[in-house]
C-alpha cells in the first residue's frame, strides 16, 4: 500500500511553488513552481496583478497533478504558507482591490509609518510586539486608499498572502495569528484584532466586517473546490489546512520550534528569528509575534533586505544569475579590498532611512570587488541580527540554522558561520516552507509532522584559520552601521 501524499504551497516574495511530499519518508514527489512577475513603480511601489497569482498557483498545482500522476490519488490535504504583511485587499466583488497584491516590501507608506511611529511607537510596542513600518497592511492600505478621506471604505476583506491563496482554491476566508501578529495587528495579550493598530493607522471602521476570523494553524478550512480540481488535475473536495507564515511554517518543518533554534532566513527579507518562552517586560527586537500558544512568542530581527541585495547585484551588475554573482564574490578574498557594502536595497531594520550603498570605492574596485562586498554585507547583516537576539538570551546559544534559497549556497552558510564563530546548521532541503506547510495538511488530518515528514539537517563549522579575520571585519561592520544610523536618519528627514 503506497504512503499518503501531502501538498505545501508556498508563496515567496519572488515566486510560488507546489510541493508533494510523501508521508513516512518525507521525500520529495513532485515540485513544481515559477517566478512572481512583480512590478517595480516610482516612490518604491513594488505590486503583483491578479491574474498573474491565479495563473502561477494553477500553473503550479497541474505540474505537481502530472508528475504524480495515479499517485495524486493518495494525496490526503494541502495548505498554503506565504510571505507575511503587504497587502491582499478584496472588494465586493471578491476580487483583489485594483487587480493587484502589494509586496511586502513596497516602500510608499515609509513616510507614514515614520510619522505614526513617532507618535504611536511606543504604544504600538506594548500592544502588537512591533513599531510602524512601510510593509504593514493597514499602512499600505491607509496610503493607496486614502484613510484621511474614507477611501478604506472599498476594502471588504483583509487578508494575507496565504489565505488568498486559500480562498482561490476553497472559496473560504480565514488567516491565523502567525499573519495578524507579524503584520503587528494582533495584541499579544488577547491574541485577537488590536483595536490601537488600526485606529492608529485611520482604519478603525475596518474592523467590524472586513477582518477574517483567526483559526488554529493545522485545522481544516474549507475542501479544493470542484472547478479548481478539474483545472489542475488534483483529487475534488481535497481537505484545505490552514497555515502560517513563512517564517513559522519553515521553522516547523526543521523542529526550531521546539528546540529553541534561531534561524537565519536568506531569502528576499533578512529575517533572523527564534521561539523562546513569553519574556515580560518586553525584550526590545525587532518585533515579537504570537503565533498560537499563549506562553510562547516568536522573536524576530528582520531587515528587509537579504538576497534582494544579491538579486539586484546580478540584474544591475549583470551576472547570470545570484550564483553567478556569488561565484565571482568568491574570487576576491574577504573584506574586498577595503570596499564595504550597505546591505539596505530594500530600507533597513537598523535605523530608519536605512539605504544602500558602497563605502570605500576606489580606481582598483571591480565588478568582483563590488560583489564580494555585497555578499560580505549580506551574511554579515544576518550575524549582526542573530547576535543581538543572543544578546536579549533569546535562543539556545551557538544554535542556528540557515534556511531560504540562499541557504542552498554552502558558501553563503559558512561564512555566516564565520561570522557567528560557531556551526550554522544547512537544511538539506531547500523548500522548508513548502514542507511547513505540507506539515500543517497533515496535522489536519491527525498526524505528527515530525514523524510524517522528517527533514535533514548537516552544519557548516567556520573556519579556524580565519575566524579572527572574521572576527575584527564583523566588529568593523557593526561600528559602520552605527556611525551610519545619523546619516540614515538625516536622509530620511528629507525624505519626502
Amino acid at each position: 500500500m503506497k504512503a499518503d501524499i501531502f501538498l505545501g504551497i508556498d508563496m515567496g516574495s519572488t515566486g510560488l511553488k507546489a510541493v508533494a511530499f510523501e508521508a513516512g519518508t518525507g521525500a520529495t514527489l513532485a515540485a513544481s513552481g515559477s517566478a512572481m512577475p512583480y512590478r517595480h513603480l516610482p516612490g518604491g511601489g513594488c505590486e503583483l496583478r491578479a491574474d498573474a497569482i491565479d495563473a502561477a498557483l494553477m500553473q503550479a498545482l497541474r505540474g505537481v497533478a502530472e508528475q504524480l500522476g495515479p499517485r495524486a490519488a493518495q494525496l490526503r490535504a494541502l495548505c498554503c504558507t506565504g510571505h507575511g504583511a503587504g497587502l491582499y485587499a478584496l472588494d465586493e466583488r471578491g476580487g483583489l482591490l485594483a487587480e493587484r497584491a502589494v509586496a511586502s516590501t513596497d516602500q510608499r507608506a515609509a513616510g507614514r509609518a515614520r510619522r505614526l511611529a513617532q507618535q504611536y511607537g511606543d504604544a504600538l510596542y506594548q500592544e502588537v510586539g512591533c513599531r510602524p513600518w512601510a510593509g504593514q497592511p493597514s499602512l499600505v492600505a491607509a496610503e493607496l486608499f486614502g484613510a484621511e478621506g474614507g477611501g478604506q471604505q472599498v476594502i471588504r476583506r483583509l487578508l494575507f498572502a496565504k489565505d488568498y491563496l486559500g480562498f482561490l482554491l476553497s472559496g473560504e476566508i480565514a488567516t491565523d495569528a502567525s499573519d495578524a501578529s507579524t503584520a503587528g495587528l494582533l495584541s499579544l495579550e488577547a491574541g485577537t484584532w488590536s483595536g490601537l493598530a488600526f485606529e492608529a493607522a485611520g482604519l478603525a471602521a475596518l474592523m467590524p466586517g472586513a477582518l477574517p476570523p483567526i483559526v488554529p494553524t493545522g485545522t481544516v478550512i474549507g475542501h479544493l473546490l470542484p472547478a479548481r480540481a478539474a483545472a489542475c488535475g488534483l483529487p475534488a473536495g481535497l481537505p484545505i489546512a490552514m497555515g502560517a507564515i513563512d517564517l513559522l511554517a519553515s521553522l516547523s518543518a526543521v523542529g526550531a520550534v521546539k528546540s529553541g533554534h534561531a534561524v537565519a532566513v536568506f531569502g528576499t527579507w533578512c529575517v533572523n528569528a527564534v521561539v523562546a518562552p513569553e519574556h515580560e517586560p518586553k525584550p526590545e527586537v525587532g518585533a515579537i509575534v504570537r503565533y498560537g500558544p499563549a506562553a510562547s512568542r516568536l522573536y524576530l530581527e528582520n531587515s528587509p533586505s537579504s538576497m534582494a541585495n544579491v538579486a539586484w547585484l546580478a540584474r544591475t551588475l549583470q551576472f547570470d544569475d545570484a550564483a553567478a554573482a556569488v561565484d565571482g564574490a568568491m574570487s576576491v578574498p574577504l573584506g574586498a579590498e577595503g570596499l564595504r557594502f550597505l546591505p539596505f536595497i530594500n530600507g533597513g531594520g537598523v535605523a530608519a532611512g536605512a539605504a544602500a550603498g558602497f563605502i570605500g570605492l576606489k580606481g582598483h574596485h571591480g565588478r568582483a570587488h563590488m560583489a564580494r562586498a555585497v555578499i560580505d554585507g549580506v551574511a554579515a547583516l544576518h550575524a549582526w541580527h542573530l547576535k543581538r537576539l543572543a544578546a536579549r538570551g533569546l535562543g539556545v546559544p551557538g544554535r542556528v540554522a540557515a534556511l531560504g534559497g540562499g541557504a542552498r549556497d554552502p558558501r553563503l552558510v559558512r561564512l555566516l558561520a564565520d561570522f557567528m564563530g560557531h556551526p550554522v546548521e544547512r537544511c538539506g532541503d531547500d523548500e522548508t516552507g513548502a514542507r511547513g506547510a505540507a506539515g500543517y495538511a497533515a496535522m489536519s488530518q491527525g498526524a505528527c509532522a515530525d514523524e510524517v515528514l522528517p527533514v535533514r539537517c548537516v552544519a557548516e563549522a567556520p573556519d579556524a584559520a580565519t575566524l579572527q579575520a572574521h572576527a575584527a571585519f564583523y566588529s568593523e561592520f557593526e561600528m559602520l552601521i552605527g556611525n551610519m544610523a545619523p546619516v540614515f536618519g538625516q536622509m530620511a528627514g528629507r525624505a519626502p
